[in-house]
């Protein structure tokens, strides 16, 4: 259950990230097409204000960056509409349930099995969600975990050299609204990379694309299929770069 609680949060947040994704890109397109330029200078106020966190100039940049970008989100048009229709949508709910109360039948089984709970282990996951911020694997040694992350903007930077993945296929999913991923794997690490972008640059071994407009490619080595050892990567970006290494 708890597998499968976890796996509607993270579909959900996905989501999230991908319909805030449109209506920017609606504002942006139809509406004010300034607007990008206020969401890169606050998004780098608080990238600044994070990286001087410890000086008074760095706190400044960061809860100005916030107030600055809380300012854009809240002027769009499309967001008011987006609320509105939300609002709109459990006014309906609500008018609906109040209508046609759902009836719930009660139902009483009997059992012979006796409950019992089951064994979880939690563990702390390489990376986190983050809206703002640079993340990126130990420069020592490291525990491998399957990535399943979704990030705002920022950077994604991990080093597979400095950890043992186990047989099999090892995944990294990462979903990213503006940055750079960059990922660096062995040379005898077979590698599939699913990759789809807005706008921005990739750059998997040898195959550069400097260009590259809403589009979605699927890059595989040639002893993928059959490889005992292999990682699977699927990366999104609406804007940002995308580079895949051997090292």
């Amino acid at each position: 259950m708890g597998h499968l609680l976890k796996n509607k949060k993270n579909e959900y947040t996905g989501w999230l990230v991908v319909i805030g994704a449109v209506v920017l890109l609606l504002e942006i397109l139809f509406f004010n097409p300034g607007l990008i330029f206020s969401l890169f200078v606050s998004g780098g106020m608080i990238y600044l204000g994070r990286k001087w966190s410890g000086k008074k100039k760095g706190k400044v940049l960061f809860y100005g960056g916030i107030i600055f970008l809380a300012i854009s989100i809240l002027s769009m048009k499309t967001f008011k509409f987006l609320l509105f229709a939300i609002l709109l949508h459990y006014i309906i709910q609500f008018y609906q349930s109040k209508k046609n109360p759902k009836k719930i039948p009660l139902v009483l089984t009997e059992s012979d099995k006796v409950p019992h709970e089951e064994t979880l282990i939690k563990s702390k996951p390489l990376f986190e969600n983050i809206f703002f911020g640079q993340q990126k694997t130990p420069s020592g040694a490291y525990e491998w975990e399957d990535i399943n992350i979704q990030a705002g903007i920022g950077d994604t930077s991990i080093d597979l050299s400095y950890t043992m993945l186990p047989k099999g296929e090892t995944v990294i999913f990462i979903r990213n609204i503006i940055g750079n991923i960059q990922i660096q794997v062995p040379y005898e690490l077979e590698v599939s990379v699913h990759h789809s972008c807005l706008t921005g640059s990739t750059s998997v071994f040898d195959h550069h694309e400097s260009k590259v407009f809403n589009q979605v490619f699927h890059l595989k080595t040639p002893g993928y299929e059959t490889a005992e050892q292999k990682v699977k990567i699927f990366t999104s970006l609406l804007v940002g770069n995308l580079e895949v290494s051997r090292i």
